[in-house]
């Protein structure tokens, strides 16, 4: 199966309060040799993620990176 990776820094997480937090990411720009990479590749791309997951409401921090991969489910 073919897959597709994207490579995202998390600009913003915003907590709404109960268990409802908004991460904010966009494409990584070529600031490291890996992310020059990416960067020819997806050179814009946004994600918006809500998450009420209370599991997964601190897995995004501001400023880190995160590798996205896509597949057809």
């Amino acid at each position: 199966m073919r897959t597709l990776q994207a490579k995202f820094k998390v600009g913003s997480v915003v907590d709404y309060g109960n268990k409802n937090i908004e991460a904010n990411m966009t494409a990584v720009i070529g600031d490291s040799p890996e992310n020059k990479t990416f960067s020819i590749y997806t050179p814009n791309a946004s994600v918006k993620m809500h998450i009420t997951n209370p599991d997964a409401l601190d897995f995004f921090e501001a400023g880190e990176e995160y590798i996205c991969e896509f597949r057809k489910a």
